[in-house]
């Protein structure tokens, strides 16, 4: 009988299991009357998948462990399946409010997804402004992983490549402060502004290279420091600020069922559950967030899965019936699917980011780190108080909110498990289109202004 212990500890369902196991454990611990509920997957994530890769690097000529380190550690195919199914879950279930919804508040959502985006836009460019020797590739590499958006860090990348590219044809009229910070990214030992008066070709393509790959530094490390930062606003919020989180539901169901006897109309009777719909959600949901939106001179913009699959099941939850195929489904077994997708998503998550989270706690990432947490407290600080104060937005709905104007999916479980409730997706999907826009406007914004 062999069993072989590395490749038993490498594969990755065994890691996703061992993670959400941990996870869920971690999560019934009571830090007083706070526990992490389902969002301790994250955390225990976090640190299984620093440990792993880190005992992965130290191994020698090990298939399993080169695997591993090319993988990410958990193949991104996983990290795709597990946030369609939760998407498509939280869309389904919050779907039959969407309409009352959108009548009752509105543009305010639009309003919020800008904001919120645009602040941390502008919170980005001040960070950047305050640190003279920070690349402003990793920064704005930041503020997409701080805001946790896929699209926008596309976006990133794209324009970073055309604002490396003229800032190379214009290093030899730089003055010497902004030639030294050019070549600090460039990265060519013993260069200085003084022996190296003009660049050549092979220089240009390493600048515009790094400048692409100094955006993902910058999102790996922002994207878990987004995500801890909205998990724990959500479940802290209502404490900071003294809002009684069961009133709120008790009065958001109270509007709903005011708003929905107003309008009338036929009610779609329930089932337990349609394997075909659900698929089809998911198919349709994920085809949309595919499509490419013309711009124009901001390029192309798309939902992505997230966008796509929750616009998409939205949609189709609020039709509720198209011949044979029935969307209203039980809440109970939605409920069940979203939760356990949900588990194994953060898991992933964790998994694939934790050895960047504590790899950046040495360096120049102790910056970048600093600047996703400042990132996210003002943007999620103010559009909190927007929201709250300015709009008098129920906090059911305003959760989801700001995890949809911060485009933030793990966000949105975390909301939704504190809650205790599927409803605040129905604010995420009215602000995350919105705060997606916002997203590939500023990002492409940031790089156009002066460093």
């Amino acid at each position: 009988m062999e069993f072989n212990i590395t490749e038993w500890i490498m594969n990755p369902f065994v890691l996703m299991f061992i993670t959400v196991l941990s996870g869920m454990l971690f999560g019934k611990v009571k830090f007083g009357k706070f526990s992490f509920g389902i969002s301790g997957c994250l955390f225990t994530g976090l640190v299984i998948g620093w440990g792993i890769l880190k005992y992965a690097k130290d191994l020698d000529d090990s298939k399993y462990a080169t695997d591993l380190i090319v993988s990410g550690v958990i193949p991104k195919n996983f990290f795709y399946l597990f946030l369609i199914l939760f998407v498509a879950a939280v869309g389904l279930l919050a779907s039959k409010d969407m309409g009352l919804v959108l009548k009752r508040y509105g543009t305010k959502f639009v309003v919020l997804g800008i904001l919120i985006t645009f602040l941390g836009a502008s919170t980005t460019y001040a960070m950047t402004l305050l640190n003279s020797k920070a690349s402003p590739y990793e920064v704005s590499g930041v503020y997409t992983g701080a805001l946790t958006s896929s699209p926008g860090l596309a976006a990133a990348i794209e324009t970073a490549t055309g604002h490396a590219t003229d800032w190379s044809e214009e290093y030899e009229y730089l003055p010497a402060e902004e030639k030294e910070r050019f070549l600090y990214i460039l990265g060519e030992e013993g260069a200085t502004s003084e022996n190296t008066p003009t660049l050549t070709d092979e220089q240009k393509t390493a600048f515009i290279n790094n400048a692409a790959a100094e955006i993902g530094v910058g999102h790996a490390i922002g994207y878990p420091m987004g995500v801890v930062i909205v998990i724990i606003a959500v479940n802290f919020f209502p404490k900071l600020f003294g809002i009684d989180v069961e009133d709120e539901k008790k009065k958001y169901r109270a509007e709903m069922e005011q708003a929905r006897s107003e309008i009338g109309g036929k009610q779609i009777e329930e089932v337990s559950f349609d394997l075909t719909a659900f698929i089809l959600a998911c198919f349709v949901g994920f085809t949309i967030g595919k499509l490419k939106i013309n711009l124009g001179p901001l390029g192309f913009l798309s939902l992505g899965a997230t966008g796509g699959v929750l616009i998409g099941s939205l949609i189709l939850g609020h039709i509720g019936k198209i011949g044979p195929l029935n969307f209203r489904m039980s809440n109970q077994i939605l409920g069940t699917i979203r939760q356990i997708s949900l588990a194994f998503f953060l898991a992933v998550v964790g998994l694939r980011y934790g050895f960047k989270v504590f790899e950046s706690l040495a360096g120049t990432g102790a910056y970048l780190a600093l600047v996703s947490v400042v990132v996210g407290i003002v943007a999620m600080g103010i559009g909190f108080f927007v929201g709250r104060h300015v709009f008098k937005i129920n906090w059911t709905m305003l959760s989801g909110a700001i995890c949809g104007g911060m485009t933030s999916t793990p966000g949105l479980g975390a909301a939704v498990d504190a809650v205790g409730s599927d409803d605040p997706a129905t604010g995420y999907g009215a602000t995350y289109p919105f705060a997606l826009l916002g997203m590939v406007v500023f990002t492409i914004m940031l790089h156009n202004m002066p460093m």
